[in-house]
Formats: structure tokens, C-alpha cells, sequence
């Protein structure tokens, strides 16, 4: 069995478990456009602290997700002013700053924690736990969570899974560590099924069909090897998606030859001026191109907005830029 060195980060992990055990009213946060790790590692948690502290009530917050709300995650909590009051602990998770916290009520809160995995950007939470040699926030929690040697049970591991699968793109990604496959056993020995994971996580509608065609008749590749497609409202309209599932074929151009980063970039449907850009590579660092296009996320995968079309040549300039 590969050791996961549950001592790392004992002392944040046990300061965690004493906060959650002094407050009866627990409030989870995430990102907004939340993606599988935000979705599982929150859902993961509410039902961990659920099954071990059934006294507590405890609220999943945030916008849910076009399509895995509620097909793969329960739809969150529409919890009232008035839930916030009472002192209550506030878990901000898989997000660095304060901008993309979903829900804004987090400051209400009497003590809170942040447990993240991407790199620093700014203090959240009176605990900071971040540890970005992990590969997603699920994976940091099935970590701390095994260190508390309580019960971890099938909703709970299910949901934690989604999250590990996503943001490894299905155990695809060069920077996995023998410890993200020992997570992931760990999870599935709880009984899990995984056909029935998958198919809620990757199920497509046949409206996705006319997306896919659409998006191989139009795509455009810059010289240096930059692949690139663009869903304006319009398009969005015709196909019947909304805009986070605009992104959902970027990595068709994962494994074509000549393609060193690929992205998508889709209309926003709810806010004027708005261009959500989903950014990949296989071994560029992307991270300071998507900081600079008012995004941000991991090296290999990031995020960026545009506030019009007429900024797109300058995006993919910045990122031709990265291709040696």
C-alpha cells in the first residue's frame, strides 16, 4: 500500500476538525461555474460531515450547473437571510480569492476556513489550508478526511471521486502522483459504482452532436499551433447548450497533431460583454496568460474572460507566445 503520509498538514487538518466541531451550522462555498471538483469536493464534504455529525445543519451554497445539477450533484440549498444570523462556520473551498466565491454571504460568517489547491492569491479564511501538490481539492479532503479515521461513506466517496476524476482529466494528466491513485482506491473501495459515475459525469445530449459538427466546421489553428472555437449567443441559441457547456468539447483537440494549447470561447448568455474562455495544455504553463485575461486556475488549465471578440487576436497572440 503506498503511504499518503497523513502528517502532512496534521496540525491545519486537527485545527479543522475542532472548528467543525464547535459550530452546529456549517455553510459550504465554492467557486462559481463550478466544475467537478467544486461540485464533489463540497457535496463530498456535506455528506462526510453529515454521516459523522448528524446534529449539525449543514448548507451546500452557490449557482448549480446546467446539466450535473441534478443529474449527478443534489441542487444547493435556498437558504434565507435569516439562516446566516446565528453564528455559523463558512468552509470556502477551490477557490484562491475572494471575487469568485459563489455566494456572497461567506463574511457573515463567525469563523471561517479556506481549503484549496490552487496557488496563493489571498487570504479567505482564519485557516488557510492550500496545498497545491495536490491534484484537486477532493483529492486534499479524502486526505484529511482519512487522517480523522471516521466514517467515509458511498455519497460521500462518490462525489469526492467525480472530483479527483475531473480535475485530473480521468487519471490522464502527466502530474499525478502515486498518492491520487491510492485516493481513488481508497474511494472506490467503499463500493461506489463506477458505470453509473461515468455515465452521469459524461453523458451527452444529441443536441451535442450538432455542437460537435458545428465546432469541426469552424475552428480555426493559429501557426504556432494555438486550436480555437467560438460560440457566440447566437450559436448557444441554435444548439439549445448554455454557456458552460460551450466548453465541453474543448479537448477535442487534445490529440491532434501540431495542437500545443486548445481553448473555447463561449458567449456569455447571462452577462453583456462577456466571453467565458476555457484554456488546456499538455505542458504549457498557462496560468499567467489566463491572470492576465481576468481568469486564472492551474498550469495546464485555466480560465479567461474576454469582454469582447475584438480581444480575441490579442488572446491568442499571448498564447502563441507561449509555444516555443
Amino acid at each position: 500500500m503506498i503511504d499518503l503520509d497523513l502528517k502532512k498538514n496534521a496540525n491545519k487538518y486537527k485545527a479543522i476538525l475542532n472548528a467543525i466541531r464547535q459550530y452546529k451550522k456549517i455553510a459550504i462555498f465554492r467557486h462559481i461555474h463550478p466544475d467537478f471538483d467544486a461540485l464533489g469536493s463540497a457535496w463530498g464534504l456535506r455528506e462526510f460531515l453529515h454521516d459523522n455529525f448528524m446534529d449539525k445543519d449543514i448548507r451546500v451554497l452557490g449557482d448549480n450547473h446546467d446539466e450535473l445539477s441534478p443529474r449527478l450533484y443534489p441542487k444547493t440549498s435556498k437558504t434565507p437571510n435569516e439562516w446566516f444570523k446565528e453564528p455559523f462556520l463558512a468552509i470556502v473551498l477551490d477557490t484562491p480569492n475572494k471575487r469568485r466565491i459563489a455566494d456572497p454571504r461567506y463574511p457573515l460568517a463567525e469563523f471561517t476556513i479556506k481549503i484549496d489547491h490552487h496557488p496563493f492569491i489571498e487570504n479567505i479564511g482564519d485557516i488557510e489550508l492550500i496545498d497545491d501538490s495536490m491534484t484537486s481539492v477532493s483529492e486534499l479532503l479524502v486526505h484529511m478526511l482519512l487522517s480523522y479515521d471516521m466514517k467515509l461513506g458511498k455519497n460521500a466517496a462518490k462525489y469526492l471521486y467525480t472530483g479527483i476524476v475531473g480535475d485530473t482529466g480521468r487519471f490522464e494528466y502527466n502530474y499525478l502522483l502515486p498518492r491520487t491513485y491510492e485516493c481513488a482506491k481508497i474511494l472506490v473501495s467503499t463500493g461506489i459504482d463506477l458505470n453509473d459515475i461515468y455515465y452521469r459525469m459524461y453523458l451527452h445530449s444529441q443536441n451535442d452532436l450538432g455542437v460537435i459538427a458545428h465546432i469541426l466546421t469552424h475552428y480555426k489553428v493559429s501557426d504556432k499551433g494555438v486550436a480555437y472555437y467560438v460560440l457566440n449567443k447566437k450559436d448557444l441559441d441554435k444548439y439549445k447548450i448554455t454557456t458552460s457547456q460551450g466548453k465541453d468539447h474543448v479537448n477535442l483537440f487534445r490529440y491532434v497533431e501540431g495542437v500545443k494549447i486548445w481553448c473555447s470561447i463561449a458567449e456569455d448568455k447571462k452577462e453583456e460583454n462577456c466571453f467565458r474562455v476555457s484554456l488546456r495544455s499538455e505542458n504549457i504553463n498557462l496560468i499567467d496568460v489566463s491572470t492576465k485575461w481576468r481568469g486564472g486556475g492551474h498550469k495546464f488549465a485555466a480560465g479567461a474572460k474576454l469582454n469582447s471578440l475584438a480581444e480575441l487576436p490579442d488572446l491568442i497572440k499571448d498564447l502563441d507566445n507561449l509555444i516555443k
